[in-house]
């Protein structure tokens, strides 16, 4: 791949189609290549701690000239990237998208202090903003014209005024466990008036309490993805004319669907056995009295095992070279502890797991997190002790053979 020289960028139209290497001048002259590769749409820049998870190292605090992308396009013409990942505290892509509209972009903030930002005349199709545990809070006016806004993590440091979107994904940072207490969604203001809304949680992971759905009074179409509680509570949205149920393990407490008589449209996929074969049968009375206008499906029914070994471990985001290590560490461990008849059994099982990855590369705090939940659910497993393992003595032999 040869390095293409390419000067004065601000000043050119989108012409670049080609693959290579282009020297730009990002946050100052020639500082960084751009590697543009077959069919690539997508380009991420973030922190030198990043690795090699994102194409360009940028420190979290530097100034970038956007505009330098200004010179490419993809072989048809249309602007590229298409497809933008930034994490760091420069909000002037939002100015930039003014001129160069973008299709889809991923802002990560990395803010020292509170932070106000105008996107009132950005252009972008859809805006998704992950929010991590720390930093200051982000205030948006959002963009004028219509979009898709996306929000994960830390839902609290964010507020948003202005245009609502036409559709909202919410994606909260919630517990790893289903027995946890019901996560509540925190108040988002003025969001809470836009007609279309998705909330996305982990299939079993701490569950959202549906009660939050009560903020929203203007909503007519509704998708639920992953763990839910409180499903009772849907009865009180008779207006729905969409509802989506997917990979959701407990239907249990779902009301009929003739509760939503102005339903159009209908998904429930990956959804538990017995609740699926319910609402396949109401989907069907229903059309009788009144034909579905829109799509109305019910697929992929699963039983308990199922789940279990989908979602049950968290190595499922795991690169699979990694997963599949891991999963044998796991299972190892479990084999070891169903034979375990002492706490100095289970001690040496759970050191022998956690030691397998004090060698290994790209075990990275959100890996080390799931290798500590994963130590909790080992400690959990069948047993021959006759005493439970706590999860402080079971954290204590993690810490103490861990590496990472």
């Amino acid at each position: 791949m040869t390095e293409v020289p390419i000067h004065n960028q601000a000043r050119l139209s989108a012409s670049v189609r080609e693959d290579g290497r282009y020297p730009i001048d990002l946050t100052g002259p020639r500082s960084h290549t751009l590697v543009i590769r077959p069919g690539v749409g997508s380009l991420s820049i973030g922190s030198p701690e990043l690795g090699k998870r994102v194409d360009l190292h940028v420190a979290s605090d530097a100034r970038i000239d956007w505009t330098v992308f200004d010179a490419f396009s993809t072989p048809a013409g249309s602007p590229w990237p298409r497809f933008l990942y930034y994490s760091g505290s420069d909000a002037g892509f939002l100015d930039w998208a003014q001129t160069r509209p973008i299709e889809e972009m991923t802002w990560a903030p990395i803010l020292s202090a509170d932070t106000v930002v105008d996107a009132s005349q950005s252009v972008m199709h859809s805006l998704h903003i992950e929010l991590s545990q720390s930093g200051g809070r982000l205030s948006l006016k959002l963009p004028k014209e219509p979009f898709r806004l996306n929000v994960s993590g830390d839902l609290l440091r964010l507020s948003a005024t202005g245009n609502m979107p036409y559709s909202l994904t919410l994606a909260p940072r919630t517990g790893r466990r289903r027995n946890d207490p019901p996560f509540t969604l925190p108040d988002i203001g003025e969001l809470h008036q836009v007609t279309s809304l998705t909330l996305q949680n982990k299939p079993l992971g701490q569950p959202i309490s549906l009660d939050c759905l009560d903020k929203f009074p203007n909503l007519d179409s509704l998708s639920l993805w992953g763990n839910f509680c409180d499903m009772d509570l849907l009865a009180r949205h008779a207006q729905l004319t969409n509802l989506e149920l997917r990979f959701m393990p407990d239907l249990e407490d779902l009301p009929s669907l003739d509760m939503w008589p102005l339903l159009d449209s209908f998904i429930a996929y990956n959804v538990e056995e017995a609740a699926g074969k319910r609402l396949r049968q109401q989907m069907k009375t229903r059309a009788k009295t009144r034909p579905w206008a829109g799509y109305a499906s019910v697929s992929q029914l699963r039983k308990p095992e199922w789940w279990a070994s989908e979602y049950g471990r968290p190595f499922s985001s795991w690169p699979k070279r990694l997963a599949k290590l891991a999963n044998e560490a796991y299972n190892a461990a479990q084999a070891s502890l169903a034979k375990a008849r002492s706490l100095a059994d289970a001690e040496a099982a759970i050191t022998a797991f956690t030691v397998r990855f004090n060698t290994l590369k790209g075990i990275e705090t959100t890996e080390r997190e799931d290798l500590g939940e994963a130590v909790w659910q080992l400690s959990q497993s069948d047993h021959q002790i006759g005493q439970p393992i706590t999860e402080e003595m079971a954290g204590r032999w993690f810490d103490a053979a861990r590496d990472y």
